[in-house]
């Protein structure tokens, strides 16, 4: 991992240390070790979580010369309709239970840019430890740093075990419909 990706990590770590919301306390066992703790989201947690996503990617971003994105409405409401979907599939990847393709889907909910990728994840982990891993592998790393990007839609869905299921969808921002 280059320096920039080091920095980057840093900067992302230290956002995940003051963040606030649905975060608790580290508890330790009686081995001295954390005790596993499920990350819930709450229902009124969601600008706050999708606001960090944005920002963490745009820190990286900004550390190679990158334009900075702006979340997309439709393109977070594909999103979530993706997060619900592989759910009730059980299955992390880029098919819709009925077929769909990423292009589909943002076509679907009438995006007016360009669609550029969609990344996947299926984890107990938060939206800054999911970020983060995105970011070390190069396949994912290359979606975040596409230089055409300049919008995102993020969303998840949460099982009852606490299990998410994270879906991030990118475009080019051609439509102009960007929200904060």
């Amino acid at each position: 991992m280059t320096s920039p990706h080091l920095a980057a990590l840093a900067a992302l770590t230290g956002l995940a240390a003051c963040a606030t919301g649905p975060m608790s306390a580290t508890r330790l066992g009686p081995d001295g070790r954390p005790l596993p703790v499920i990350y819930r989201i709450g229902p009124n947690d969601g600008p706050r979580i999708r606001s960090r996503v944005r920002d963490g990617i745009n820190t990286v971003r900004s550390q190679r010369g990158l334009a900075a994105v702006e979340l997309n409405a439709d393109l977070t409401t594909a999103a979530a309709t993706h997060a619900r979907d592989m759910s009730r599939q059980s299955r992390a990847w880029h098919f819709g239970s009925d077929g769909s393709t990423p292009i589909d889907r943002v076509t679907r909910v009438g995006y007016q840019g360009r669609f550029l990728g969609e990344l996947v994840s299926e984890t107990f982990e938060t939206e800054l430890e999911t970020l983060t891993i995105w970011l070390e592998t190069p396949e994912t790393r290359g979606i975040l740093l596409d230089p055409a990007m300049r919008e995102i839609g993020f969303a998840w869905h949460q099982d009852d075990n606490g299990k998410l299921w994270w879906c991030l969808t990118t475009g080019d921002g051609a439509s102009g419909t960007a929200t904060s």
